[in-house]
């Protein structure tokens, strides 16, 4: 018994003898070099340090100062001024398992590999830190404060799979988009995500959302108030808004924009405020029950469009959106209407569509517009009534120039597209102007009423009048592919030679009289026009009857007049 006494006295000098050795040599630079080469040269991992410390008065605290730690060969995992590692019992059972994980004053580059199997903490906390490139977000931040308990990272989880943490972070990227003095409380249950708050200040303005995101990946967004942003960005309209067409579903609860100015590529919006409520956009399209859209900027631009005071307020419903009100400024004029759209059909409905004062020029390629075929959300666009005053409308083509002045009317149940092609395919209209100038011959007072159904429109009126003289007639277009037109116009002393102007390929008479055209073509906007044209013109004016003929896009011999004067 002696002799096991003196054994167990003679352990414990032993112990007593290297605890007081590792206390001298562990504070030391000689020990932090050998710890850092046995981590160096006995796993995949580099480690550098310049000392441990640690105090009688924290005996479950280690600390180790400008330590540098990552994968071999690549930049550094961690490098910190400071790194407290808090110890417990469960030391004996996981090494690597810590009551609290303390990173300070450093850089900690989640890119740059996967961590040491077991690594992890009861808490972990970063202080000033700097955040770079974690793999599954794209984010980038300077001076982090945050904790998290508890940190148990797994592949693909660097943050674990259920923890809580609250963060702040001086300055930030995000996704390319650039933050400060940010703020968020985040709970994580495995690939769930829930971020309970969030403020920043951003683009010269401030964010406070509550959101989050559920296993599947898609997003819900309970609050998000932007206010006073000042964003400028090199991305195009449609390339700005991609990440809305592009998510896999995000369901907006409530969503208020004020004071917002943006401006990209050939697009810009200044004074936004946007209210949006209950709205879920998934893979380019929506679905709502009982949203409501509410937009008001001072000025809207997009390319070449312009848009002064526009003003929408949409509800939303499973059948579609109901136009409560969309008015703007635009070409120095008006226009309001209200309506719906039919989800269903893809069809919208305006009730009474108004255009006032506009000054607009039509661009050059007016045409070929026209003829391309609209979104595929629009197949049908109606108009219960239009009404349309004081308009000025000009086209600039140099081979046939055109302005109507003062133009204005009236509609009735016109459809205006259909299968996403436009056209006037059924419905009544009547137009008048004060002035038209086709190819810089002028007429006074035009007037113009027309019908259409499934079969054809019906020009049933169509005058002007020309100094003393005056213009008639009537014209049909056939709602087929091939757009047959037949025209009928009688002039009563008016100047012949203006239909010189107006393309007829022979030198009429340059004196007023009586004249009758009569016209066929195919306006088939794929063919070209003039070899569909079949026409015959009649003039009989004061001692001089001309008769012409045009066929299939070419003057025939002129034919003169019978010897009882009247043309044959």
């Amino acid at each position: 018994m002696k002799l096991l006494g003196k054994g167990l006295l003679t352990l414990l000098v032993i112990i007593i003898l290297a605890l007081v050795a590792l206390y001298l040599l562990l504070p030391t630079e000689w020990a932090a070099k050998w710890a850092s080469r046995q981590v160096s040269q006995h796993s995949d991992y580099q480690l550098s340090l310049s000392r441990a410390e640690y105090q009688l008065t924290h005996p479950g605290t280690l600390q180790l100062n400008h330590l540098s730690f990552g994968r071999k060969g690549q930049p550094a995992l961690l490098a910190a001024e400071q790194v407290d590692l808090g110890f417990g019992l469960q030391q004996f059972s996981q090494p690597l398992h810590f009551t609290r994980l303390t990173l300070a004053r450093g850089t900690l580059n989640a890119a740059t590999g996967d961590l040491p199997a077991g690594l992890q903490a009861d808490s972990l906390q970063l202080r000033q830190m700097a955040l770079t490139q974690p793999q599954w977000l794209s984010l980038q931040a300077q001076r982090v404060d945050a904790t998290l308990t508890p940190w148990q990272p797994k592949p693909g989880y660097p943050l674990g799979k259920k923890s809580t943490f609250h963060a702040s972070a001086g300055t930030l990227e995000l996704n390319g988009v650039a933050a400060s003095n940010a703020v968020a409380e985040v709970e994580i249950n495995g690939d769930a995500l829930t971020l309970s708050a969030l403020e920043a200040d951003i683009a010269r303005g401030s964010v406070n959302a509550q959101l989050s995101r559920n296993a599947q990946g898609e997003w819900q967004i309970n609050r998000l108030r932007l206010n006073g942003l000042r964003l400028q960005t090199d991305k195009n309209l449609r390339e700005f808004l991609a990440p809305l067409q592009n998510t896999p579903s995000l369901t907006i609860g409530q969503l208020e924009v004020s004071d917002a100015r943006l401006e990209g590529q050939n697009w810009a919006v200044n004074d936004l405020e946007l209210a949006l409520r209950n709205l879920t956009l998934d893979q380019g399209d929506w679905q709502s029950s009982n949203g409501t859209l509410s937009l008001h900027a001072s000025n809207l631009v997009d390319g070449g469009v312009e848009l002064t005071e526009p003003q929408a307020q949409f509800d939303f419903t499973p059948q579609g959106a109901d136009i409560r009100q969309l008015a703007t400024r635009w070409a120095r004029g008006e226009i309001h209407t209200t309506g719906h759209w039919q989800r269903s059909e893809r069809a919208m409905t305006l009730d009474n569509l108004i255009i006032s004062g506009l000054e607009y020029t039509l661009p050059l390629d007016w045409r070929e517009r026209w003829m391309q075929p609209l979104t595929a959300w629009l197949n049908s666009v109606k108009l219960n009534t239009l009404n349309a005053d004081r308009n000025l409308i000009i086209d600039i083509n140099p081979d046939f120039p055109f302005q109507l002045t003062a133009l204005g009317g009236s509609g009735q149940q016109l459809e205006l597209v259909r299968n996403q092609q436009w056209g006037i395919w059924s419905g009544d209209l009547d137009l008048n102007a004060a002035e038209v100038t086709f190819n810089r011959i002028d007429l006074l007072q035009p007037a113009l009423a027309l019908s259409a159904d499934q079969q054809q429109i019906v020009v049933s009126k169509v005058a002007a009048r020309r100094g003393a003289g005056e213009l008639s007639g009537i014209m049909t277009i056939g709602q087929q592919i091939q757009r047959p037109v037949s025209l009928e116009l009688n002039g009563h002393q008016v100047d012949a030679a203006l239909f010189n102007h107006w393309g007829w390929p022979r030198p009429l008479p340059e004196q007023a009289a009586d004249l009758q055209l009569k016209a066929t073509a195919s306006l088939q906007g794929t063919a070209t026009l003039k070899p569909s044209v079949n026409a015959t013109i009649k003039v009989n004016g004061n001692n001089q009857r001309v008769l012409q003929r045009v066929v299939n896009g070419k003057i025939a011999a002129e034919v003169q007049p019978d010897q009882k004067g009247d043309l044959r």
